[in-house]
């Protein structure tokens, strides 16, 4: 590679270079910083302020929290509380799952805006000598050697062209990973029957606060999530139809949101026009093998999630928990072998698995009825009719998810009191 002034120049070195600021991302720097590696976040962005992100915390990822000494700082943020998720069948509502009814300390979800969380770990990992994040470096590419990936190549805030040597890269950039692309990684992919509108609706005045609720009916679904002082709306359409339902005027769109959730014309005063209006594409899928020489995808890079429930971020999360509990002592040795990251695969593929199947059947049992019409409270499906008549199974979806399967807890090099980080 060549420098500004056209000369050779070497690779800058690093033990792990981690590939997206994003919650595995972030959470994964911290963890191993903690145990001693030098370890590079690559963010391409100038800073984490992104709108219509995951912004639900769920109560395995404030239980690390708190192992992390992390969760005082965390409840300072500004945070809605969800203890139960909710949906309305045309005039029935059924309760989806109840936090209310888990062990420990957290039983509900905390919904605050992810750029605070990513702040927050940011913050803390920023105390550990061998952390180094890199904001507006966007990797272009990796680097190989000898059959395995030996890092990266990236652009700087400067437009320069830089490369960046670690044993180990992570792909932690998302949905569309360069890494994942880059190390000719291959998925396996998943039908969605929607893609989703994100829009925003202003709080009438005594609103109850830390809502989240879902409305069904006359072919027409959304879920809309407390953020203070507005609602953050995701409105589905048949997948694919985005182009064409544009065509109407707005008003027609901004008929079926006040007809869905009975705002009025003051509430729908932030969408004025189409361009209020963001396309999220859905995609669901998942690598067939997560890992090669020298390179290792979790999160978003490995398992794209359907928004349904959404659960993609505390399952990133717990990405994170497991892969630097199985990597810190390699990567200290300087050398991780392919098996360790086969390992870490093994541990995480049941609950995305899992994950993924629950996800499919509410798409068939709920949405694709709700968006065709055929969706009807007269007769609901099976198991909105159990979620009724059996209040205890509510603890149970929302176990599943709340905790999820196999949770993870911060391993004991990466604990700390809250007198330490405060």
């Amino acid at each position: 590679m060549k420098n500004p002034e056209g000369r050779d120049c070497e690779a800058e070195q690093t033990q792990c270079c981690v590939v997206g600021g994003g919650p595995a991302g972030m959470m994964l720097g911290l963890l191993l910083a903690r145990a001693g590696v030098r370890v590079t976040v690559l963010e391409k962005h100038r800073d984490f302020l992104r709108d219509f992100r995951g912004d639900t915390v769920h109560p395995s990822t404030l239980r690390l929290l708190d192992e992390l000494g992390l969760g005082e700082r965390f409840a300072r943020l500004p945070a809605g509380h969800l203890e139960q998720m909710r949906i309305q069948v045309g005039g029935t509502t059924v309760v989806m799952a109840d936090f209310r009814r888990l062990r420990g300390p957290h039983r509900h979800i905390a919904m605050v805006p992810q750029w605070d969380f990513l702040d927050l770990l940011a913050a803390a990992a920023a105390e550990e000598p061998s952390f180094d994040l890199r904001m507006c470096s966007e990797v272009t590419g990796l680097r190989t050697g000898s059959g395995r990936v030996t890092g990266v190549r990236y652009r700087d805030v400067d437009g320069v062209e830089r490369e960046l040597a670690a044993p180990l890269t992570v792909g932690c950039d998302g949905r569309w990973s360069v890494v994942r692309r880059a190390a000719g990684l291959r998925s396996i992919d998943f039908e969605l029957p929607m893609d989703v509108w994100q829009v925003r609706a202003a709080k009438a005045d005594g609103a109850t606060d830390g809502e989240v609720f879902g409305r069904f009916g006359g072919g027409r679904a959304a879920v809309t999530m407390d953020r203070g002082d507005y609602y953050q709306t995701a409105y589905l359409i048949p997948k694919g139809r985005d182009e064409a339902l544009r065509a109407q005027d707005i008003s027609v769109f901004r008929a079926q949101l006040a007809e869905l959730f009975g705002w009025s014309e003051e509430q729908l005063e932030p969408v004025r026009s189409w361009d209020d209006v963001k396309l999220l594409r859905t995609e669901m899928n998942r690598l067939r093998r997560w890992y090669g020489e020298g390179v290792l995808c979790i999160g978003d890079a490995a398992h794209v999630m359907s928004p349904v429930g959404g659960v993609g971020v505390n399952i990133a999360v717990q990405d994170a928990v497991a892969a630097a509990r199985f990597l810190a002592e390699p990567l200290r040795r300087g050398h991780v072998p392919t098996s360790v990251l086969a390992k870490i695969q093994r541990r995480r593929s049941l609950p995305v698995v899992v994950a993924q199947q629950s996800q499919r059947g509410e798409h068939e049992m709920l949405l694709r009825p709700a968006l065709d019409g055929t969706l009807d409270e007269r007769k609901l499906p099976v198991l909105l009719r159990l979620l009724r008549r059996f209040p205890a199974l509510r603890g149970l979806t929302g176990y599943i998810g709340g905790i999820g399967i196999r949770p993870e807890r911060a391993p004991a090099f990466a604990r700390r009191s809250p007198a330490r980080v405060s």
